[in-house]
């Protein structure tokens, strides 16, 4: 019997309102060939004719299918063929089959599920749609296509309200500038936003983001990572409480307890605030900022208010400006080797370190003073080779009744094993040098003016003088000396300011304020998808190809990790 209309009156809803107890609501079928057969007395069964496909119409939500059975007296209807369902212009389900039933106003979906929202589509093999909840379950695998990325997962849970999905165990989004694996995902479909549990990973062909709680920005791209975050460049990686992100910019920052390791020179930059330019070869670092390199089983520390590395790896510069600091600790029996300036400039491939503006530099006992002092290291031990310190060069070490000083245009130093040995004063050089015998005990006080001083050293300590071309002076017996003639004009004693350990690095400077992280907490428990329900009181008409078990959790369904969880987990420990 064909028919045009046909009005049933039956207590079905398809994504409708709350079913009322006492009064049943009529489903409008629209179009289909209608017929009763023997072999389904319960059903009435709707098959499409040469008008179209069947298209039943209730409260707002449409349903189109090839054939449909209506089970009157289960209030439940199977679809078979080209099944769709949509609610308004937000959710639209496709599929080979679909039963729903309406007493528990719970519908499935089987054989080349699509689901779609404005945003996504949702595609997999079976699917269960809570209309209650506004939620949607897979636990066979699924593939959500965004307007930017691909994401699969194993299982899957979709928020209606809320435009949520919650991916959980094996997921993945595909973006054609980078892959994200992670074994929990919040994703929310109007704003491309993804939550990341667990860890997690986002590798692209220039960088390889990893963290355990994080946030990325689909569409944007951008994110913030915290737990146990750090970012891999092709030679560099950054580590930090947390982690801001750019891709499009190729920028990142990270606050508090930050790393920077430069994998290619050994070296790693150590503060509370940093930012990366990668195209750039570029990293800042303020906040305690403090550089390290590894050279021939022993460290050189620089220190100051902002750091900044730039250059390939090849040709590393790191240059600190502010209250500047060194400090090389010496292997065991070594004196340190330290000095202080406004700003510092090392070429790690030419092996300079420049100590700039008001600079002073202690080698063990002696302190070297002038305009601006240059260290030349061999650039493949790293040990330290030649000293020069350019315009009003100063060197002072302290003596027992005072102090032994060299003063001149021009200083050059040379070192042997880390230590200085030679010293050559040049133009103007002028000297005063307590001389003392083999006791020790004090001989003279050797006040000389020269155009070239040569000095020698042992175990830090003057043990030889040469001068070149000597104008006047002589050795004075102390008692003809006076205190006041003791003095080169020029002198300064900056031995309060010298570096003894690596925390002298920050002596005198106040602690940074650190902000605190908040980071990102666990989702809240939004409780599970199937009811905890005892198998013989799950409403299943017989006619349902479902059973019992279907609707409920199984032991290897992915649970995933709440705030709740973690209290309960941190409870127990």
């Amino acid at each position: 019997m064909k028919i045009s209309q046909f009005i049933v009156i039956i207590t079905l809803f398809f994504f409708g309102n709350t079913l009322f107890a006492q009064e049943k609501q009529k489903v409008d079928i629209q179009s289909g060939y209608l017929e009763l057969r023997p072999e389904f007395p319960d059903a009435a069964i709707y098959t499409k004719d040469e008008t179209g496909q069947v298209y039943i119409v209730h409260e707002g939500v449409e349903m189109w299918c090839d054939q449909a059975f209506v089970y009157l007296k289960n209030n439940f209807v199977k679809a078979y063929g080209s099944v769709r369902i949509s609610q308004g212009d937000t959710i639209s389900m496709h599929s080979k089959y679909g039963e729903y039933n309406g007493n528990t106003q719970f519908a499935f979906a089987s054989g080349d599920v699509v689901l779609t929202e404005p945003k996504t589509t949702l595609k997999t093999d079976t699917l269960y749609f809570d209309r209650i909840k506004q939620q949607a379950y897979y636990r066979t695998g699924g593939t959500v296509r965004d307007t930017a990325s691909v994401l699969t997962s194993r299982s899957g849970r979709y928020f209606a309200e809320s435009k949520k999905y919650e991916f959980l165990s094996n997921v993945k989004i595909v973006n054609p500038k980078y892959t994200v694996n992670s074994n929990q995902l919040d994703f929310y479909s109007e704003t491309g936003a993804a939550y990341l549990y667990g860890p997690s990973t986002i590798v692209s062909e220039t960088s390889t983001v990893y963290c355990e709680r994080g946030y990325y920005d689909t569409r944007g791209d951008t994110g913030y990572f915290v737990k146990n975050s750090k970012v891999d460049y092709e030679n560099r990686t950054l580590y930090g409480d947390s982690i801001y992100f750019n891709r499009n910019k190729s920028f990142a920052s990270a606050t508090n307890n930050i790393r920077v390791l430069d994998t290619v020179n050994k070296s790693v930059i150590r503060g509370h605030y940093a930012e990366v330019f990668r195209e750039k070869d570029s990293v800042f670092i303020t906040k305690r900022a403090v550089a390290i390199t590894v050279r021939d089983g022993d460290s050189i520390y620089v220190h100051a208010d902002t750091l900044q590395v730039t250059g390939k790896p090849e040709n590393r510069i790191v240059k600190g400006f502010y209250r500047a600091r060194l400090f090389k600790p010496g292997k065991e029996g070594d004196e340190p080797t330290s000095g202080k300036c406004d700003s510092i400039y090392l070429n790690q491939k030419k092996g300079i370190t420049k100590l700039l503006r008001n600079p002073v530099l202690w080698s063990g006992e002696n302190q070297m003073i002038g305009d601006t002092i240059h260290i030349l290291s061999d650039t493949i031990t790293g040990k330290l080779d030649t000293l020069k310190v350019f315009n009003n060069a100063f060197l002072v070490q302290k003596d027992s009744l005072g102090f032994n000083q060299v003063k001149g245009e021009r200083l050059i130093g040379l070192f042997t094993n880390n230590e200085l040995d030679t010293v050559n004063i040049d133009r103007n050089a002028q000297v005063i040098y307590y001389s003392r015998n083999d006791k020790g005990e004090l001989v003279g006080i050797n006040n000389t003016v020269s155009s070239a001083i040569q000095m020698y050293l042992e175990k830090q300590q003057i043990s030889g003088i040469r001068f070149i071309k000597k104008a006047t002076g002589k050795v004075y017996p102390p008692s003809m000396l006076p205190e006041n003639a003791r003095i080169l004009p020029g002198f300064q004693w900056r031995g309060e300011e010298r570096l003894y350990t690596v925390e002298d690095l920050f002596k005198g400077k106040i602690a940074p304020v650190l902000p605190k992280i908040t980071g990102i907490p666990l989702p809240k428990d939004e409780g599970a998808f199937f009811e905890e329900v005892p198998d013989e009181e799950i409403d299943i008409p017989e006619e349902s190809k479902l059973s019992p078990k279907d609707l409920q959790d199984r032991p290897d369904d992915p649970k995933p990790e709440t705030q709740e969880s973690e209290a309960k987990r941190d409870s127990i420990q």
